[in-house]
């Protein structure tokens, strides 16, 4: 059984999002610390954009995302071992259907916000179930494939339970700390996956769970 800390300012079931422009507030990192920027494009630069509570009945799509997700858990090779992954995962490629209505929704809006800028849509969706405060990602920058060379953008929403998000340039000490939950839009962007860092501490065993649902561009990961 997992335990999800509902918002009691989050009590329909019915998703709706805000709207995006003139709403998100950009932060550019141009060093630790950074500095606001409104929301308009900013060329080259690492930044990312901030939306607090973009999808009212967040708790709602939570819960039809922990039954209806196939989650799997994972292990991976470390140093001399190989250790489980500490969360759950899923991912769904370019053209794969979305496994509710409300993220395709999301996808929809986040494309048409963000096509100027970005020049391609989102192409694919990664799911991460953080079960409880024990479960966690490692600093770490999105650079497998595209990502590692060329600008471009991550947009992640967050469900369920408020948890950390850290930020520090690349191989720097922390500059931003973030607590996302509850249908909170965050999104990465400029040259942000190569020249920063972001991770998802560990916690108190007793915090809620948490869904993220990360929007990618193609070949980026």
């Amino acid at each position: 059984m997992l335990a999800l800390q509902a918002s009691l300012l989050d009590l329909d079931d019915a998703p709706r999002f805000a709207p995006l422009p003139g709403e998100l507030r950009r932060t550019v990192l141009d060093g630790p610390g950074g500095s606001a920027a409104g929301d308009g494009a900013v060329g080259g630069a690492a930044w990312f954009d901030l939306l607090p509570g973009w999808l009212t009945g967040a708790d709602a799509l939570f819960e039809r995302l922990l039954a209806a997700v196939p989650w799997r858990a994972e292990r991976r090779p470390m140093y001399d071992r190989v250790v489980d992954v500490p969360r759950l995962l899923c991912f769904y490629g370019e053209g794969a259907p979305l496994p509710d209505p409300a993220l395709r929704t999301a996808k929809a809006a986040l494309d048409a916000h963000y096509r100027a800028e970005l020049g391609e849509p989102f192409a694919t969706a990664g799911l991460c179930l953080y079960r409880d405060g024990r479960d966690s990602v490692a600093w770490h920058g999105d650079r497998i494939g595209r990502g590692a060379t060329a600008d471009t953008m991550v947009a992640i929403v967050s469900l369920g339970s408020p948890r950390p998000l850290l930020l520090r340039p690349r191989g720097g000490s922390t500059a931003h700390r973030l607590r996302l939950g509850h249908g909170d839009l965050f999104v990465m962007g400029g040259s942000c996956q190569r020249t920063w860092e972001h991770a998802v501490p560990k916690v108190s065993a007793g915090s809620g769970a948490r869904i993220s649902v990360q929007f990618r561009t193609r070949g980026v990961r």
